[in-house]
């Protein structure tokens, strides 16, 4: 286990050990040095996301803005056109060490015991169904399988979870629908 480790260190680019290794529950989640490549590992994957969920909003933007100011004057319109918005990729969890995944009710063998997952935040099912299409074509296009790419949802509460294993060890499991509600008992 490492004893010190700078939580600012940048795993990417865009995200930092700080943000996988978050927790509300108050105990202590510190990951080894073979989960914090893991981390990096994964975080290969969601630079690919966010990149290429930006560039699809963007695009987006740019053709209903283009769409407006057809036949209008375009003065102040061309600064809306060319404006490129970042719209970051936020994680509810990543890291979870066994007292973490324990009191968080995490499954006993979860990927995130490891470091080789994550649960990226969405805002409603259009967007984690967005997400899932981007993650299957950054496989399809890298040639490289991923462990778990799932679509889970608590009451209205939707998140994907997205694992990437050490090559040779991926299960490619994808696309299941989990709602973690509980079912009422049988009388």
């Amino acid at each position: 286990m490492i004893t010190e480790i700078n939580t600012e260190m940048r795993l990417s680019e865009h995200f930092t050990l700080r943000e996988l290794t978050k927790t509300r529950t108050g105990i202590e989640n510190m990951p080894n040095e073979a989960q914090v490549e893991n981390l990096k590992r994964v975080c290969q994957w969601l630079e690919q996301l966010r990149l290429r969920y930006n560039q699809m909003r963007n695009e987006n933007q740019r053709s209903t803005a283009e769409g407006k100011v057809k036949g209008e004057m375009r003065n102040g319109n061309e600064e809306m056109r060319n404006e490129v918005r970042e719209y970051p990729i936020i994680i509810n969890s990543g890291f979870r060490s066994a007292a973490v995944n324990k009191a968080v009710g995490g499954a006993t063998m979860s990927n995130h015991l490891t470091g080789c997952a994550v649960d990226i935040r969405c805002i409603g099912m259009e967007q984690a169904l967005r997400y899932a299409a981007i993650l299957l074509d950054i496989s399809d296009l890298n040639r490289e399988d991923y462990d778990e790419l799932l679509i889970e949802q608590k009451g209205r509460v939707i998140w994907i979870h997205f694992a990437v294993r050490p090559s040779g060890n991926r299960r490619r499991t994808s696309l299941k629908l989990r709602s973690l509600l509980q079912r009422p008992k049988a009388d």
